[in-house]
């Protein structure tokens, strides 16, 4: 497989808001790539697969944690936070990774899970052993487990309280994932310091950015609730001023489970700035719903919501990625309607979610997927995509938790789907063998064989954002139709005239999550006379009345982006 890298402006690994423009790309190192046939995906398979990345118009990559680990939390339960697991490659390998990531204009960011650790780390086996000593209060240790009673289990199907009694110590320690995982003790400014010395290590081998997991979770007291206390903005606005002056141009990502408003949090205000970008959580289910419910009313009401985001901050938006699509921003009436429509079996569920990725919960439609792909392109912030689901890869339910989805990239219909040399019994997972997904019907080989694969498809609709910065950069104005199945918005951008077709710009974005063809009538009176082309094929359409009504028929389950051309006044 060769690629042809596209041409990349000059300029724009100067640009410090890089990230509101940028693609991103989820890619767990273990899953994509193994280069030396151990059955495991690696640094050096990941770096062998940049250009198949560039091509495919990636602008940064989003690495989950790869450290020192024994893996019972995917790699998010750390035990040593400046060492590369060995079976994934080595520190020089990282290095290399970032730097042919550059040379090819992509950008590189990691997880940082940084408000626990696992139970194997030696801040904390020190912590049981010595309560005295220097790491004797790096953990939140108590004589009783009825501390932080206001405090919510997160993990109700695996854990029954927040607290496990360790017996080396004979206290209980805090934990707010799993029982593996304690926290860390914020409140010891050792603890805040180590934190600041691990992400200057990490910005020191060129990492672009840093996702801050589950970073409402730092602090905690007896009143409130553990999640975004006054203590913890203030230390994430410490970390924002360290790295704005150390490190300008890298950003921090905010991952916070929550209501628009609560996330909206973590980007700080323009006085005190926290992370340059967050993840928008509630929207993401919406999509789901609507494409099953043929109503756009409930993505309406959440992207109608406004949230004053500070200047330079943006979202990340996102289909789905390497956890359980969570159901926690929903009613109770609305989450088993989405169980009923897409986890009828219950080996589908996890925690409060659904563990499959995004072909088999749409069933594998084509025009569900690209118009899930066209809507989430279209959205406020910038995209995540999730490694396979380009080309449409199935899952596996009948693997425990979370594995359904992180099953070996499928690169060739080949052995191991070209994934590994090893003995397929060697594999870290088994590839995907379903009827319907099995690697040798959905791979990258065969896609890139099909001009009109999932996988060119979804590469025209990257450039054609690309190619519009009013995506990334603009706001979003809900539109008024007259179907409930359509949603309609105007993404406009006054331009900044800086860049080479960075100029001002108008776009309508509408879609039909109807499951026939449907005639809508859009009000937009601000455009009265204005005329509508068609951004993917340059198509003319019919110009808004003079009354400033627009009507179009869309296909089923369709979209269309048209730019906006007034009349001149």
């Amino acid at each position: 497989m060769s690629f042809t890298a596209p041409i990349t402006l000059p300029g724009l690994a100067l640009d410090p808001q890089w990230y509101r423009r940028a693609v991103f790309y989820e890619v767990m190192v273990r899953c994509f790539a193994d280069s030396n046939g151990d059955g495991t995906g690696d640094l050096g398979g990941l770096i062998s697969k940049l250009d198949y990345l560039q091509w495919l118009g990636i602008d940064a990559l989003w690495l989950p944690p790869f450290y020192q680990s024994p893996l019972r939390d995917g790699g998010y339960d750390v035990s040593d936070f400046k060492a590369v697991l060995p079976e994934f490659g080595t520190l020089d390998e990282f290095r290399e990774l970032v730097t042919k990531a550059h040379e090819r204009n992509m950008r590189v960011i990691m997880d940082f899970p940084l408000n626990h650790t696992s139970d194997q780390h030696p801040w904390f086996q020190a912590s049981r052993e010595d309560p005295d000593g220097p790491y004797g209060d790096f953990y939140v240790w108590s004589d009783t487990d009825k501390k932080y009673e206001n405090i919510r289990v997160i993990f109700v199907d695996t854990e029954e309280s927040n607290w496990t009694f360790d017996p080396v110590r004979r206290q209980f320690f805090f934990h707010r994932f799993f029982s593996h995982q304690p926290d860390l003790n914020f409140e010891n400014p050792a603890v805040q310091d180590a934190i600041f010395d691990i992400i200057r290590f990490w910005f020191d081998m060129g990492v672009d950015g840093i996702r801050l997991d589950a970073i409402p979770y730092l602090f905690e007291s007896e009143e409130g609730n553990g999640e975004g206390e006054p203590p913890t903005h203030a230390y994430i606005q410490r970390l924002r001023r360290m790295v704005d002056d150390e490190y300008p141009g890298r950003m921090l990502v905010a991952e916070a489970n929550q209501w628009p408003r609560e996330v909206a949090a973590f980007f700080g205000t323009a006085e005190e700035p926290e992370c340059h970008m967050a993840f928008d959580f509630p929207v993401m289910p919406r999509i789901f719903y609507s494409l099953r419910s043929q109503t756009s009313g409930e993505l309406v009401k959440i992207l109608s919501e406004t949230t004053d985001v500070p200047p330079g901050a943006a979202w990340g938006v996102f289909l789905r990625n390497h956890d359980e699509l969570t159901l926690e921003m929903v009613s109770e009436e609305y989450r088993q309607a989405m169980y009923g429509w897409y986890a009828y079996d219950p080996r589908m569920r996890s925690n409060v979610g659904i563990r499959r990725r995004l072909a088999p919960l749409l069933d594998n439609s084509r025009a569900e997927l690209e118009l899930a792909h066209a809507l989430l392109f279209a959205l406020p912030g910038s995209p995540f995509l999730y490694y396979g689901d380009e080309i449409g890869m199935g899952d596996n339910i009948w693997l425990s938790d979370r594995d359904a989805s992180r099953t070996p990239m499928q690169w060739t219909p080949d052995r191991n789907a070209g994934f590994s040399s090893a003995d397929p019994g060697k594999l870290y997972l088994p590839v995907v063998q379903s009827l319907v997904y099995h690697y040798s019907l959905i791979n990258v080989e065969a896609q890139l064989a099909q001009s009109r694969s999932l996988l060119h498809w979804v590469r025209n609709v990257i450039h054609v954002r690309k190619a519009h910065p009013t995506f990334g950069l603009g706001s979003l104005q809900v539109q008024q139709t007259d179907h409930e199945s359509a949603l309609a918005f105007v993404r406009s951008y006054a331009g900044s005239g800086m860049h080479f077709g960075d100029q001002s710009e108008e776009i309508l974005c509408i879609f039909s999550f109807a499951h026939n063809p449907i005639s809508v009538t859009v009000q937009m009176p601000e455009h009265a006379g204005a005329s509508l082309t068609d951004l993917f094929g340059g198509g003319q359409f019919p110009s808004i009345a003079g009354d400033g009504v627009v009507t179009l028929t869309l296909g089923t389950q369709s979209f269309y982006w048209l730019k906006i051309t007034d009349r001149p006044a």
